[in-house]
């Protein structure tokens, strides 16, 4: 795992920002309290103008001066250190990876990227790097869409290639999870919508939706066949798949299968709720598209059909009356009537639904199930001297994951509890000035991954839209 060094360089961090460093930090607060742990301007993998006047702008606006440094750190960090950027066939190409692990995820890649979505109107350079994205995704979906994640090298065999599975070159981790190839539908829809630029769009992209759409139909299993099996030497049991890496069996009620959580920790129960709330979404905006882009209304028909057969078979099987809440959301159900009641941090989860635009934010049995997930009847909430949050079996108990956070901010209208939500991740970096992929509810010292550039980016829109909506709510 990278680790990441502090840089305290008062000189270096006036050739970072855009306005000077005296009229942000007072004092030598700045060498003592916030060091520069930023890369150094022209050593960052892809530098946006615009990003760096927004930078420039919270900083000069926002008092919280703590806060105008984590922004400056982590607003930019996917840009900085995780994305390599050039032409491929005359097209945009853009690989990117997590972090600390040299892997493109299909899920990450498009989420770090989402937040500079509100920029890609004025800015050139970004709209050719997220339709570099979504060129690079087209490709791994159809090199296997049973793959979570991919390596830039297409021939290379990496740490997982004894996977008992289908492992092809190229491949990095073929972990089969319905939100891989939701995200880069999510993602193409809103270039689509704020660009109105159709270029990547082309036959292989609509091929990869075909794809997508086959392997949903497939993992519906109705035939009781499960073309997929998984299975891992490990002593993790989240790692594997039980039953010769078929996972326990489902009853075919119209869900779709996920074998493995956004977390990539095996599903208990195959039919993943949140994950099947993302591909009712996905399927509509992917016909959208195929209906107006391509005036293709045959297949479109088919992409609102899978849609309609999830999102019933949603109400149908996934509400479960809970003795304290009433009708709350299960987090997998089997379709025999197993369900599990719980809440994973990772997106997407059942908190995060209305961030997706998968259900209302008023919606009653969101609403119940929020209450419920943010508690400690969630056996994954946590709450601690530091923080109260929800984690997830990943890296195990009292470990309180930042990106619950900020999709707990972003699914209230309660100024107080989008405020306290701010001041939890302002106290989890441990003294890093970034964010981490989770932190002990005690101890904020007491991390997971140094350099995980989803949530630091994640934070980073969180900060943005709240400077931008209601900005009193960083004055912490």
């Amino acid at each position: 795992m990278q680790r990441r060094k502090f840089i305290q360089n008062t000189a270096l961090f006036s050739s970072l920002a855009f306005i000077d460093p005296s009229e942000i930090f007072a004092g030598n607060t700045i060498a003592a309290d916030f060091p520069i742990v930023r890369v150094a301007k022209g050593k960052r993998n892809f530098e946006s103008d615009l990003i760096e006047k927004a930078i420039a702008e919270f900083q000069k606006n926002v008092k919280d001066k703590e806060l105008g440094w984590l922004f400056n750190n982590c607003f930019p960090n996917t840009l900085d250190t995780t994305v390599t950027y050039t032409q491929k066939n005359g097209r945009p190409d853009t690989y990117v990876i997590t972090g600390d692990i040299d892997a493109m995820w299909l899920r990450d890649s498009s989420a770090q990227v989402w937040p500079y979505m509100a920029f890609v109107g004025k800015d050139t350079k970004l709209k050719n790097l997220i339709a570099g994205v979504i060129n690079r995704q087209t490709d791994y979906i159809l090199k296997d869409p049973y793959a979570n994640a991919f390596y830039n090298d297409p021939n290379k065999k990496g740490e997982w290639t004894s996977d008992h599975t289908d492992m092809k070159p190229g491949v990095h981790e073929r972990k089969y999870e319905i939100d891989s190839l939701c995200y880069p539908i999510r993602l193409a829809y809103n270039y689509w919508k704020n660009t109105g630029d159709t270029a990547p769009f082309d036959d292989n992209w609509v091929k990869a939706i075909q794809t997508t759409l086959k392997t949903f139909r497939d993992q519906q299993q109705k035939d009781g066949h499960n073309p997929y099996t998984f299975q891992r030497n490990t002593q993790f049991a989240t790692d594997t798949r039980p039953l010769k890496g078929a996972g326990y069996p489902v009853k075919p009620v119209g869900l779709v299968c996920s074998a493995f959580r956004p977390s990539d920790d095996a599903t208990v129960f195959s039919f993943l709720i949140p994950a099947n709330f993302f591909l009712v979404v996905s399927m509509k905006q992917a016909a959208e598209m195929l209906e107006t882009i391509k005036k293709d209304t045959v297949a479109a028909n088919e992409l609102r059909a899978l849609a309609a057969e999830v999102e019933k078979a949603i109400q149908e099987y996934a509400v479960v009356k809970h003795p304290k809440y009433g009708d709350i959301y299960a987090f997998e159900v089997d379709g025999f009537g197993g369900h599990l009641l719980m809440d994973d941090s990772n997106v997407p989860s059942l908190l995060a639904l209305p961030y997706l635009d998968a259900v209302n934010v008023n919606d009653a049995v969101y609403q119940n199930t929020r209450k419920f997930v943010l508690s400690e009847d969630n056996p994954f909430f946590f709450k601690g001297k530091v923080a109260e949050g929800i984690g997830g079996p990943h890296v195990g108990t009292d470990m309180i994951w930042p990106m619950s956070l900020v999709m707990r901010a972003y699914t209230t209208s309660d100024p107080n509890e989008i405020k306290d939500c701010i001041k939890m991740l302002k106290a989890s970096h441990g003294g890093k000035g970034f964010m981490h992929e989770s932190f002990h509810k005690d101890d904020a010292k007491n991390y997971t991954r140094d350099w995980f550039a989803w949530t630091n980016t994640l934070f980073g829109e969180l900060l943005w839209d709240t400077y931008q909506k209601n900005p009193k709510l960083l004055e912490l």
